[in-house]
């Protein structure tokens, strides 16, 4: 059974005249508690949920859920036919309101380890959504900002994070990269190396990230290879 199989099946049970509070709330439980299946398979179906319902909060941020932000959610994901329909069904229930989602991302927090990676995934995909109509509002920014902090994200994680998505290509490439601008040649390559091999597909899969939901990989590698170019030009190494 996929991902989206067994995520399904807990929104099939959700109650037709269910608040999103109270959907939220049964499905966090079925996922801590009662839902069977390899570790790795439960933090991915909690992931899944996570973004699915903060996603929908994140699009609400500014008052307004636009067709932009819905396709961007939709470019996150890859979503079998057989179930948008559930999807769906818990993205609108998330989108009536912003309200209570910094007690929903504490709750979300609690499904992983403190310090887990899988926390900047998430704010990376947020930003994915905020970004959607051509520009991160403050409504949104704030929004982003909290939910980094509720994850334990330090603000100089959350610089480089955002630095990645707002105007990365006229940012700080030393910031996007998370390192010293007098960092050594040598400490640069494998600084980059490093984080490079971080974000690969296997990498993400092992912390809870499912195979559906890499897109989020390719945008940050993008940026990632972005800025290193730009370090490497502007010091002249191969």
């Amino acid at each position: 059974m996929t991902i989206w199989q067994r995520l399904g099946d807990l929104i099939r049970q959700l109650p037709g005249s269910c608040t999103i509070g109270r959907a939220l709330d049964d499905l966090i439980e079925t996922v801590r508690t009662a839902l069977s299946g390899s570790p790795v398979e439960r933090r991915q179906v909690a992931f899944s949920v996570s973004m699915i319902a903060l996603s929908a909060k994140m699009a609400k941020a500014d008052g307004v859920v636009t067709r932009d932000e819905v396709t961007a959610f939709e470019q996150l994901f890859d979503i079998p036919p057989a179930e948008h329909q559930n999807v769906a069904r818990l993205f609108n229930l998330a989108k009536q309101d912003v309200a209570g989602f910094d007690a929903y991302a504490r709750k979300l927090a609690s499904l992983f380890e403190p310090g887990s990676s899988v926390f900047e995934d998430i704010v990376d995909g947020l930003f994915h959504i905020a970004k959607a109509d051509g520009m991160v509002h403050q409504d949104e920014l704030a929004f982003l900002d909290h939910v980094a902090s509720i994850f334990g994200i330090s603000e100089t994680a959350f610089a480089r994070i955002r630095s990645r998505h707002i105007v990365p290509e006229e940012g700080d490439p030393y910031l996007i990269l998370g390192i010293d601008r007098g960092a050594s040649n040598d400490d640069v390559k494998r600084h980059y190396r490093r984080i490079v091999s971080e974000t690969h597909p296997d990498k993400l899969i092992a912390r809870g990230v499912p195979a559906e939901f890499l897109a989020i990989a390719t945008a940050k590698l993008a940026a990632l290879n972005g800025a290193y170019d730009r370090i490497r030009r502007e010091r002249a190494f191969a």
